[in-house]
């Protein structure tokens, strides 16, 4: 099964012309002469950028993804290449209406007529894993009914096998395989592949990411509808708004393209520190904006989760990182367990200072993140820096931000507008203020507690600790003539060992 995927993607390489793009490399150059002979009978008369995306899209959804994200680092990709991929983003060719009609019926029980006044069967995009129709509901209420692509399950497992495999190959055979952690890496993706494919999630994601911004005025989400869901079908409130990647519709709704890229950057800051709880699949596909300049979140399929001590030494790096205190960067990767124990701050200090000073005070249109975390890569091999797969998801959402915060303006200063809202979340989390909301959250259990603590500690007083005592014991004596055994053993064997060097024979 592996081996015939594998077989399908080299072919789907072969017949789009994807070695043309290993080719351009300077030291396999001499090859093409090669190449072009083996493979005389193909005709390419399509752009390369064109049969980059066809060929993403025969592969199926987890090859879609991957130009996804591609498609947001315009700092990184030829202008042609990345405005094809962009495409993949909400124009994967779609399946039969037919099709998501039988999808519906059969989940929901129940025919389409009952479930919806309206269903416009022209789907009104059409994504990796799922295609999006327009319906009305009896009530008169507008939403969107996302469908699940049927036999997706199969293709996806393959190809998750095929990573797996490779992470397994990355880990034996290259030197920083152990280090990177691939297959960690791997399983995580996997289990929010999985988590994307069961449309329940993503409604319980959009509930609670609608819950968190409840009060905010810079982000709307959706509502869901419950009674119209199931695993392959989701339906959401409909959300009228312009995709974020469309800045001239934009600029032309009169939206000051400047104050939203600084509230993006706050929605993605107060999600990861305040909510711990984000939306990890933010590329412009999924992220549509409001005259009135709020945003609107799409696809919940994806989202990351952090706990309170990845939220503290995220907020602490961040912190020293706008300070330019790169020995406190250090101190915290070595507190943490990211490094070895026995790393040298101060050297650590010195090699994250080399790649980060020169990117200070500079807008985002001087800015590659790609070029910072690849230098810090290099970095992280010298010090033995271990991978942390939960912060993967981070690094990919954050990647998407700077590619959004790039297209809405350019002359963004990322570090200025993020470092008064961390200043901030410290505040509350270190200062009196954590220490009054610490309180407030330990008082419950203080109340259940103390009503009792009399009674438990007359019960510590009263109880004859002799058998504790006693068992404890014969379990030192019965570990003792264990290691006894044993050192008699070793006793033997060093006397052959003496006798043999010692005796003639």
């Amino acid at each position: 099964m592996h081996f015939l995927r594998l077989l399908k993607i080299v072919r789907v390489a072969i017949t789009f012309g994807l070695d043309e793009f290993l080719l351009g490399h300077e030291r396999v150059r001499g090859l093409r002469a090669l190449v072009a002979a083996l493979l005389f009978w193909r005709r390419l008369s399509a752009p390369r950028a064109e049969r980059l995306r066809c060929a993403l899209e025969a592969l199926g959804p987890i090859f879609v993804k991957f130009g996804q994200v591609l498609s947001t680092r315009r700092d990184l990709l030829p202008p042609d290449i990345a405005d094809e991929l962009a495409k993949l983003q909400d124009q994967v060719p779609p399946f039969p209406a037919e099709t998501a009609v039988a999808v519906i019926e059969k989940s929901l029980q129940r025919p389409l007529a009952e479930l919806f006044a309206r269903f416009e069967r022209e789907p009104m995009a059409s994504a990796s894993v799922a295609q999006v129709h327009y319906a009305e509901l009896h009530d008169g209420r507008h939403v969107a009914v996302k469908v699940l692509r049927p036999g997706i399950m199969p293709v996806i497992e393959s190809d998750l096998a095929l990573l797996n495999l490779l992470a397994i190959w990355v880990e034996k055979l290259f030197a920083d395989g152990r280090r990177l952690r691939p297959r960690e890496v791997v399983a995580e993706f996997d289990r929010y592949l999985h988590d994307e494919l069961d449309l329940m999630f993503e409604a319980a994601n959009a509930s609670q990411l609608r819950r968190n911004f409840t009060a905010s005025p810079l982000l709307l989400v959706p509502e869901v509808f419950y009674d119209y869901c199931a695993r392959d079908v989701l339906v959401l409130e409909w959300m009228e708004g312009v995709p974020v990647s469309q800045v001239d519709k934009l600029r032309a709704a009169g939206v000051d393209l400047k104050q939203l890229a600084r509230n993006g950057v706050e929605i993605f800051f107060t999600q990861v520190f305040s909510h711990g709880f984000f939306h990890a699949d933010m590329h412009p596909g999924n992220i549509f904006v409001t005259p009135q300049g709020q945003y609107i979140a799409l696809d919940f399929g994806i989202v990351g989760t952090l706990s309170d001590f990845d939220k503290q030494y995220l907020a602490i790096n961040f912190l020293a990182f706008f300070n330019r205190d790169y020995l406190r960067v250090a101190t915290a990767h070595i507190e943490c367990g990211w490094v070895p124990a026995d790393t040298r701050p101060e050297a650590l200090a010195s090699a994250v200072r080399t790649v980060c000073e020169p990117f200070f005070n500079k807008p985002l249109s001087q800015i590659s993140f790609g070029m910072v975390l690849m230098r810090l890569f290099e970095v992280s091999r010298r010090f033995n820096v271990e991978i942390q797969p939960q912060l993967v998801l981070l690094q990919k959402t954050l990647l998407n931000i700077e590619g959004l915060g790039r297209q809405l303006d350019p002359e963004l200063d990322l570090w200025q507008t993020a470092k008064p809202f961390l200043e901030r979340w410290m505040n509350e989390q270190v200062g009196w203020r954590g220490v009054v909301n610490n309180l407030k959250r330990e008082v419950p259990l203080w109340a259940a507690l103390l009503p009792s603590l009399p009674r438990r500690l007359n019960d510590l007083v009263n109880r004859d600790p002799m058998p504790v005592l006693l068992k404890g014991y014969e379990g030192l004596l019965r570990e003792q003539k264990k290691r006894n055994g044993w050192l008699g053993v070793i006793a033997l064997l060093l006397a052959g060992i003496l006798l043999t060097i010692w005796l003639p024979f």
